[in-house]
């Protein structure tokens, strides 16, 4: 349970599963972005007391009547937006847009961190057999940048700059690469993660925090950017964004804003700048995630830097606040992997 700066380990009576339901017995969690940022008051739409854990594999331990797509044995990973089905967003396969979109893990009445949950069937995709946890809890993250990068229009053979390197931007950056961008320049406010960053396959690095950061990033690509995508989405980056992509250029909002931000209109429209917002991800984007993983273009060994019991969830949350850190994991007792690297 994320309370007001604290995490806690709390007692709860196992769910049992309800209409079109299954059930599932975590088996690892993944500590994103956005749960530290709900746990410090700055998420917009997700605010403590609320029960984490949206980034989950588990095995299936029983399903309601009538479910045939999972069955109890399997591994499986949530995409954890919970559409109504109904909206004129559902109909049209943009479930991730619902006009009463739920998220499950985010202020939803249940998370995946913890020993046992339910969540509609349809939520679920069943993880190849070859993937391990700590592979599979990569799926739903990946899929962030996979979803954004469709988004985009792709990158082949394009300009791109990725603004803030954490976890969702250095996957991002592989994916860039993967795709064939033909040049990739990043940047971060820590030495620390710019040289993680050029280790994993960026160009080059810019200090984030440079005055002219944005001329920087111009005169590593060799020209204004193609595609930006915004990780971080604050003024300070949504001022660099625009100034990268100037002219012509597309900046993709991945970041979660934790307040608003102005936007120059005059610059918007003499430019022909476009700005796209890019929200969570589809089934399609969980399929490329998983061929991306099974080519090994991101691998658990690069990603996954600390594994903690579900007992020490207070401890993984402070390891992915820290800075230190990629990709941090909870684990069921049972799971038998610690740290990864």
């Amino acid at each position: 349970m994320v309370l007001p700066d604290e995490v806690r380990v709390v007692e709860a009576a196992a769910p049992e599963p309800g209409p079109g339901e299954a059930q599932l017995r975590m088996v690892v969690a993944g500590v994103c972005g956005s749960d530290t940022h709900a746990l410090r008051g700055r998420h917009p739409n997700v605010h403590p007391p609320y029960a984490p854990g949206h980034e989950v594999v588990g095995v299936v331990t029983a399903v309601a009547a009538g479910v045939t797509s999972v069955r109890a044995g399997q591994r499986a990973t949530v995409e954890p937006d919970l559409p109504c089905w109904e909206c004129k967003q559902c109909r049209a396969g943009r479930q991730n847009l619902c006009e009463r979109l739920g998220f499950f893990g985010c202020g939803s009445e249940q998370g995946g961190m913890a020993e046992v949950f339910t969540i509609d069937a349809r939520r679920l995709h069943v993880v190849p057999e070859e993937f391990d946890d700590a592979t599979a809890a990569l799926i739903e993250p990946l899929s962030t940048p996979v979803h954004a990068i469709r988004l985009a229009g792709g990158v082949r053979d394009r300009a791109v700059a990725i603004l803030g390197v954490g976890t969702i931007g250095l996957l991002t950056l592989k994916v860039a690469r993967a795709q064939g961008a033909r040049r990739i320049v990043v940047t971060a406010r820590s030495a620390r993660s710019r040289k993680r960053a050029l280790a994993f396959g960026a160009d080059a690095a810019v200090d984030a925090t440079a005055g002219d950061a944005a001329d920087q990033v111009r005169a590593a690509l060799g020209e204004s950017a193609d595609v930006v995508f915004d990780c971080v989405a604050e003024q300070s980056t949504t001022t660099q964004a625009l100034a990268v992509a100037d002219k012509g250029g597309t900046v993709v909002v991945v970041g979660v804003p934790a307040g608003e931000v102005t936007i120059p209109l005059a610059l918007l429209q003499d430019s022909q700048l476009r700005i796209q917002g890019s929200a969570t991800y589809l089934p399609e984007d969980y399929a490329d995630a998983m061929t991306l993983l099974r080519e090994q273009v991101v691998t658990a060994a690069d990603f996954v830097t600390a594994v903690h019991p579900l007992a020490g969830a207070a401890a993984a949350f402070a390891d992915a606040e820290s800075g230190e850190h990629i990709k941090v994991l909870v684990r069921s007792g049972s799971t038998g992997f610690d740290v990864m690297s």
